[in-house]
């Protein structure tokens, strides 16, 4: 209550001496810890891209709310056909993209078929693999027809690889963006920042923010600087956790701890002799103490898994208990598999819970016999080498596509896994609708890999961030990489 009182006495002084009361700010400033390589979430995996992109300036036919629901997006609703496989959306009227051209059912069929086509560069493909047809009844209704039923498929059409994007601007999304968001493209000076422009034409309700700057800094030291220079206005994922009780104690500032679909990792290559050994990738697995990385790598911030799987979901099976460390059962592992002065790379992405966390995880491995070679990697080379060509043995990611566990029955994903039993969990999971019968399918699917050690499951990643303690509407989770600033306001 004096807190209130003060404010309204200095407002009536303003007033008195005929001084403006402050307006109300219409910018931010965001604080992003990786430049996108380019900007379209359509032909790329860095989840840097759908960190500006996602929502802001581009949407699907649904889209993830902030709790994580499936909610509607350029699509009003839908109906689904009793057999599953046919779901007719009926889409806004009134959309246009950025550049005044109309959003209509042909650019939901064009960007569909672009997805799916054999030279495609989507990173996500496999979202598209079961539609067999999609048809454009009329310029507000389209129709999808499936060769199966799948029961994640508006799930799958709210990820940023299945936005809506024109044939008038496709080819040029990586550096001039054209969505239907709420906010267009302005400007990207690259190695610094990326500048987006509330869209006045919005089809949906208008954003409050004017103008968003991204900003990138990935050193922890520059961003603790920044935030308190108030350069930055809000950090959504902070790269110095171990400074978040410092600017939390600073009124300026408030810190916003969540969860992250961010399942992260220590990867092996299953197709790389001796990984390619289940005693081997165990005995990896048995040599690495969880909890130590977290409070190494991350100061605390950081929930064990023991599979790829968010602890947050309704389905999650704690399977932490299966590679508990354990460094004598991992030299008894490596000596039944008879391998001895094993060296193996160890890829780095820039992240630091991948440059910090593999400092420990070299030490660790090292102390049951296993050396690592550690290359520091910036994100276009990790992509194109590890990602891409799957030449590495081990790296450490963090995988922040929501709910992404069919990736394991991928032949051709990085870490070589496709096992064929896992491929038909999947493959069953796409046909049942039955939500027990889902969560019991989704469990079987977490002790697979999670007995095969197809990974070392280390941490799921904590949504660490700090904001202005003026500045609402963030999301204090992230159900998906994002930074979406629709409903973000300055409360003062």
């Amino acid at each position: 209550m004096r807190i209130l009182a003060r404010a309204l006495i200095a407002v009536c002084i303003g007033f008195a001496l005929g001084v403006p009361a402050q307006a109300q700010r219409t910018d931010i400033t965001v604080g992003l810890v990786l430049e996108p390589p380019h900007l379209d979430p359509t032909a790329g995996a860095a989840a840097a891209i759908d960190e500006v992109v996602y929502a802001n300036v581009f949407e699907g036919l649904t889209r993830f709310a902030p709790d994580g629901d499936i909610v509607p997006g350029l699509a009003e609703s839908w109906d689904i056909s009793e057999d599953g496989v046919t779901y007719t959306f009926r889409l806004h009227d009134g959309v246009r993209f950025h550049d005044g051209t109309a959003m209509t059912a042909k650019d939901v069929v064009f960007a569909i078929e672009r997805a799916q086509a054999a030279d495609s560069v989507n990173a996500q493909k496999a979202l598209f693999a079961d539609i067999a047809e999609v048809t454009a009844l009329d310029d507000l209704t389209v129709e999808m027809t499936l060769s199966k039923p799948n029961g994640n498929f508006l799930f799958n059409l709210a990820w940023g690889d299945a936005v809506i994007v024109a044939p008038e601007s496709a080819d040029t999304n990586t550096t001039e963006p054209v969505g239907t968001g709420p906010f267009r493209f302005v400007d990207w000076v690259q190695g610094d920042r990326v500048i987006l422009e509330r869209n006045d034409d919005y089809w949906g309700d208008s954003a409050h923010l004017e103008r968003a700057i991204f900003r990138f800094i990935s050193d922890p030291s520059a961003a603790f600087a920044a935030m308190m220079a108030e350069d930055v206005d809000v950090f959504p994922n902070f790269p110095a956790p171990e400074t978040l009780p410092v600017l939390d104690a600073d009124p300026r500032f408030e810190a916003v701890v969540g969860t992250t679909e961010g399942e992260t990792i220590l990867a092996m290559n299953n197709a790389r002799a001796p990984l390619d050994d289940v005693r081997v990738r165990e005995a990896i697995a048995r040599a690495i103490d969880r909890q130590a990385i977290i409070d190494g790598a991350m100061f605390g911030y950081g929930t064990p898994i023991g599979t790829h799987f968010a602890p947050h979901h309704p389905a999650y099976v704690d399977l932490t208990a299966l590679s508990a460390y354990d460094p004598e059962r991992s030299r008894e592992l490596l000596a039944e598999a008879g391998v001895s002065n094993l060296k193996l790379s160890l890829a780095l992405p820039p992240p630091t819970y991948a440059r910090r966390g593999g400092e420990i995880v070299a030490a660790q491995l090292r102390a049951v016999g296993i050396e690592t070679e550690i290359t520091n990697m910036e994100w276009a080379q990790w992509l194109e080498q590890v990602f891409g060509a799957g030449d590495f043995d081990l790296t450490i990611v963090s995988h922040t596509e929501p709910m992404d566990i069919g990736i394991y029955g991928r032949e051709d994903y990085y870490f070589a896994y496709g096992d064929p039993g896992f491929q038909e969990l999947m493959a069953e999971l796409d046909v049942t609708t039955d939500p027990d019968a889902r969560i019991a399918l989704l469990g079987e699917a977490q002790r697979k890999i999670a007995e095969d050690y197809v990974n070392v499951y280390l941490f799921q990643l904590a949504y660490t961030g700090i904001k202005n303690v003026d500045i609402e509407g963030m999301w204090v989770n992230a159900p998906t990489q994002a930074t979406d600033l629709t409903a973000v306001y300055w409360a003062q």
